[in-house]
């Protein structure tokens, strides 16, 4: 009676805990066996670790719109987060003044188009009557001048009229490239002045991660052809265009690469935190299937064989990815564990009914 009482007292206390530990006996073996749950011999693999380091996502191709005229702003076509076409209408500037300049620019042109034929047909004239005697030398002279004036005049005017196009133009302010706009600075109805800035904005199309390297991992970078970048949905990306400074940066005396991110449907935006991925010198370590893993909060455990018995073990492991993890204690080579621990778990006999 006293070991009946003593058996439930241990029963209970184990199931307190909140951990289960089935215990199988040799004559249990054949139906270990027999369950789904097969079991694994550990082995010494072949395996690459990986350095992890912090990187942000930076665009590769950012800009400031800035006005290139003066004028009050009369619409705004865009605000912050919009996506923008490549060429498309940002906002619009007052052009009364702009216009009159462009019409003063073409009256000029015309004027100076006017005075050039009258003093080529004069110099052509001239030469004509010069060999004859007819007109002196300085009337010939002079209508040389005029002739070589009139033509730089037609220069400079069509100069002008470029530059009054041009002026007229930056009323509409365009999007240099394809993106998304991240800052407005105006206001509608506001009055802007040359170079003060408008919107700022990134492409959407090209991105790059960016971290800090330190001195003793150069010649992994400098080794590797590729560079994984892991985002937090667990996505990697592999980018072969890697771009390490020669220089040193002041403050931590570390090297900042830029690895430029292949075109992808993923949405990536600046800023985002990411895990930058550096393959290190291969050696052999410990890997087991995750389905091999027993958790129950940070207590991570396997099922293991020893002496013909099914025990719960402690391990300390490292994840490589979704479906494996290196064993950094816990395990050796040549032990024995069960591949499925919840499937072990669930068809297992209770102790204790």
């Amino acid at each position: 009676m006293f070991l009946t009482r003593a058996l439930i007292f241990t029963l209970v206390a184990i199931s307190s805990t909140g951990f289960y530990t089935p215990m199988v006996s040799a004559t249990d073996k054949a139906s270990v066996k027999s369950m789904p749950n097969e079991l694994l011999t550990i082995k010494l693999q072949q395996h690459t670790p990986y350095l992890q380091f912090d990187g942000q996502i930076e665009a590769i191709k950012a800009a400031t719109v800035s006005a290139q005229t003066a004028g009050r702003i009369l619409k705004l076509n865009y605000d912050v987060n919009d996506t923008v076409p490549a060429g498309a209408a940002l906002l619009e500037i007052t052009s009364k003044e702009q216009g009159a300049g462009l019409a003063a620019a073409e009256a000029e042109l015309a004027q100076a188009q006017a005075r050039n034929i009258e003093s080529q047909a004069q110099f052509k004239r001239y030469q004509e009557l010069f060999p004859k005697g007819a007109i002196s030398k300085g009337a010939m002279d002079e209508a040389t001048a005029n002739s070589a004036s009139s033509l730089q005049a037609v220069s400079a005017a069509n100069a002008k009229l470029i530059q009054a196009k041009e002026t007229l133009n930056y009323t509409t302010v365009n999007a240099p490239f394809s993106g998304r706009v991240t800052q407005r600075f105006v206001e509608q109805g506001e009055t802007v002045t040359v170079g003060q800035a408008l919107y700022a904005g990134y492409s959407t199309d090209n991105m790059r991660a960016i971290f800090q390297l330190p001195q003793q991992y150069r010649s992994l970078v400098d080794s590797n052809s590729a560079i994984a970048v892991e985002f937090a949905s667990g996505i990697r990306i592999n980018s072969t265009d890697i771009n390490p400074y020669v220089f040193l940066q002041n403050a931590g005396q570390s090297y900042q690469v830029r690895i430029n991110l292949p075109q992808t449907d993923i949405t990536i935006s600046p800023g985002e935190w990411v895990k930058i991925l550096i393959a290190d010198t291969a050696i052999k370590q410990i890997i087991i299937p995750s389905s091999a893993v027993f958790r129950r909060g940070d207590y991570t455990a396997v099922f293991r064989q020893r002496n013909n018995k099914l025990v719960q073990t402690q391990v300390r492991l490292r994840q490589v990815d979704n479906d494996s993890f290196v064993v950094e204690a816990g395990l050796m080579e040549g032990d024995e564990i069960i591949v499925h621990a919840t499937d072990y778990l669930l068809n297992s006999p209770k102790v204790g009914g």
